[in-house]
């Protein structure tokens, strides 16, 4: 671990032993790479047993918060090469109790612009990493319960939030992991549909799956970006993905601080 993570560290701790919340943590991709309203930000990087990870530590409403952009600062990690065992480790090791994450999706029966707050997943990727627990750890086989992976006091939060700023949000949805980077197929999408998903991504799984092996609170915030192959009638371009970025960023951060507000 850095100098800089290891004083964010030690200070985390020393608020902790107080009485003080752990420090909220914010994972983001797709067109987030920074917080505007992080004050003090410093950049860290942490040394974790799966990687180093680069983290950006300042204080949110007051509170410590955590930032890690999961493709990096400068776009350059493909969703299927996110280090997610080495993020979420880092989270752990700069004293973070929950997570708040959001995620850049493609819609099944819902549009472009939409924002949802997801409250279940299914896992269709198959060549990453997906737990702590591979056998070769202290704790041997470990199953962990994810009857309920998005945490409901998390989700509230993202909805309450958007309720104060007026921007109307869908508070429930089933989030379809995919490996990537290519996007899914219409044959993909239309199985994907009968199970009764709503958004289709490439990063909010192992991610989600990890937090609650460590026992860190998570929920995600879905901007729907394009439609899903066959829901729309035009090839899907990462120009198109972008704009729609673009469009959405400033509200869903302004949601974003507004939840973090009322977690503090």
């Amino acid at each position: 671990m850095s100098s800089g993570a290891q004083e964010a560290q030690q200070e985390q701790q020393a608020q902790q032993a107080q009485g003080t919340p752990g420090a909220l943590g914010v994972i983001a991709g797709t067109g987030f790479y920074a917080l505007d309203d992080l004050r003090d930000p410093e950049d860290v990087t942490v040394d974790t047993a799966f990687g180093p990870t680069r983290a950006r530590v300042g204080s949110l409403h007051g509170r410590r918060t955590v930032f890690i952009s999961r493709h990096g600062y400068d776009h350059s990690v493909p969703p299927h090469m996110v280090n997610y065992r080495a993020n979420i480790q880092a989270m752990v090791d700069l004293g973070v109790s929950e997570i708040l994450a959001i995620n850049v999706v493609g819609g099944v029966g819902t549009d472009s612009g939409d924002l949802v707050i997801v409250d279940d997943f299914i896992d269709f990727t198959k060549a990453r990493p997906v737990t702590f627990f591979d056998g070769s750890t202290p704790e041997g086989v470990v199953h962990v319960d994810v009857g309920e992976p998005y945490h409901p006091r998390l989700r509230s939060a993202w909805k309450r939030a958007a309720d104060n700023l007026g921007v109307d949000v869908i508070d429930h949805g089933i989030y379809g992991a995919y490996e990537g980077p290519r996007f899914e197929t219409r044959a993909e999408i239309r199985l994907a549909a009968l199970a009764g998903v709503t958004v289709v991504g490439m990063t909010g799984v192992p991610e989600v799956v990890l937090a609650l092996e460590k026992d860190l609170p998570y929920a995600s915030l879905s901007l729907v970006a394009n439609p899903a192959a066959g829901q729309g009638t035009e090839p899907i371009t990462i120009d198109d993905v972008q704009a729609v970025v673009a469009d959405g960023a400033t509200t869903v951060t302004r949601i974003l601080s507004e939840a973090a507000r009322l977690l503090v």
